[in-house]
């Protein structure tokens, strides 16, 4: 586990299998839901050299399983904001699917990653199918031009920006500024698919707390409009170009950027655009660096001998080697020292006892009372991992699964 790094759909495809085991094993990634809908709309492709099952198996064999966190939907933690939720945004990731227990929260296998461990096998459902080929329709039809010429008579993009960096400060003037304020709500509402009748609920809420600017009234609704509304305004200024419908589903990408540290992608929208909108903790990582700096680690671990390598990666790869972009983002991100750190030593009666307190825990009924946060002991999210991935043994070659 290293640095917390959303990717992007272009990233993880360009890895090859023993590339994406050290993507996996030295990063915790970030799966945030256009992953996933870029990915089912793949279904949907004409038949090339590959036929469209092909592909999207080849991307779920590279999918996180170490580690990976799924990010809940951006929509519906703006509208929990909007009233009153809070969605911290200093990195770590919020992920849906929980239930609290007696000292802790179990989170439950999410469908989205059902649907992988099942295309990974090559079996895919007809809904899915369906949902595809509409999302792939979807993406066709939207003319990127009608777009922005409607709004640009709205008059939210009267006036011409000449780099991103202006536009984005325009948008932001946009978004958080005082004067019309019920202009604001209805593109909350738009862009939310808020209903009519919580409108006023919503309204009652802000005039409640002073009427303050929307980045104060919820922090991450105004994060997310600032990035839509700087797409239409640099769309406007002709700074990002109306013929690439995919553009529209390539910036939706940046709605996940406050829940990481790093972002990784071989798209040039992200190159360009995402640096815009990080924290100063935060940093972009070009995806064709990254793929280069886990070959590296990849060549590096390959040298050892068979039977060390046989042992599975936990046993011997505790941190990424010297010398590459992996390393550097350890050491910044990190605490100090940490690849450094001694592994931790394991002792077998140990281990079962903790997976036998680990079940229990699991198997707890969920309780209606919410607790503090202070008082969670444990946290349990499941994965599902092969043995043998690519080239590497993830757990030992002799390791003998439990049947029950």
């Amino acid at each position: 586990m290293g640095p917390i790094t959303l990717f992007d759909k272009s990233f993880l495809q360009s890895l090859s299998a023993d590339e994406a085991v050290w993507f996996d094993h030295f990063s915790l990634p970030v799966v945030c839901p256009i992953f996933y809908v870029e990915t089912l709309a793949d279904l949907a492709k004409e038949p090339g050299k590959r036929s469209a099952e092909e592909i999207v198996a080849d991307i779920s064999r590279k999918f996180p399983e170490w580690s990976g966190a799924l990010c809940g939907f951006h929509i519906d933690m703006c509208v929990n904001n909007l009233f009153g939720a809070e969605v911290v945004m200093d990195g770590r990731v919020p992920r849906p699917g929980a239930r609290e227990v007696k000292k802790g929260i179990v989170y439950e296998t999410t469908p989205e990653e059902e649907a992988f461990q099942r295309w990974n096998k090559g079996e895919f459902l007809d809904v899915e199918r369906v949902a595809a080929a509409g999302w792939r329709r979807t993406l066709s039809e939207l003319d990127l031009k009608k777009v922005a010429s409607e709004l640009e008579m709205l008059g939210i993009e009267k006036k011409h920006c000449r780099t991103l960096e202006e536009a984005r400060d325009r948008a932001r003037e946009i978004v958080n500024g005082k004067d019309r304020p019920m202009a604001r709500f209805a593109l909350a509402a738009l862009l939310f698919h808020i209903p009519p009748d919580l409108h006023p609920r919503l309204v009652a809420r802000w005039r409640s707390m002073g009427e303050p600017t929307f980045d104060v009234f919820a922090p991450y609704a105004a994060f997310v409009m600032t990035v839509e509304v700087f797409f239409r305004v640099a769309m406007a200024s002709s700074l990002i170009g109306t013929e690439r419908v995919s553009n529209r589903t390539d910036i939706a990408y940046l709605f996940y950027l406050p829940f990481c540290m790093v972002f990784a992608s071989s798209d040039a929208l992200h190159r360009r655009c995402a640096k815009l909108f990080l924290r100063d903790n935060q940093e972009f990582v070009w995806g064709i660096d990254l793929k280069q700096a886990l070959k590296t680690v990849n060549t590096h671990f390959l040298e050892l001998p068979e039977e060390e390598r046989d042992k599975g990666i936990t046993r011997f790869a505790h941190s990424p080697p010297d010398g590459n972009l992996m390393a550097d983002l350890w050491d910044r991100h990190l605490r100090k020292d940490y690849r450094k750190a001694e592994p931790v030593k394991t002792n077998p009666e140990k281990d079962a006892e903790i997976l036998a307190r680990f079940k229990g825990f699991r198997n707890q009924p969920t309780i209606d009372t919410p607790q503090e946060p202070d008082d969670h002991e444990m946290i349990s999210i499941p994965h599902a991992v092969r043995r043998k991935r690519g080239s590497w043994w993830q757990l030992a070659k002799d390791f003998k699964q439990e049947t029950a």
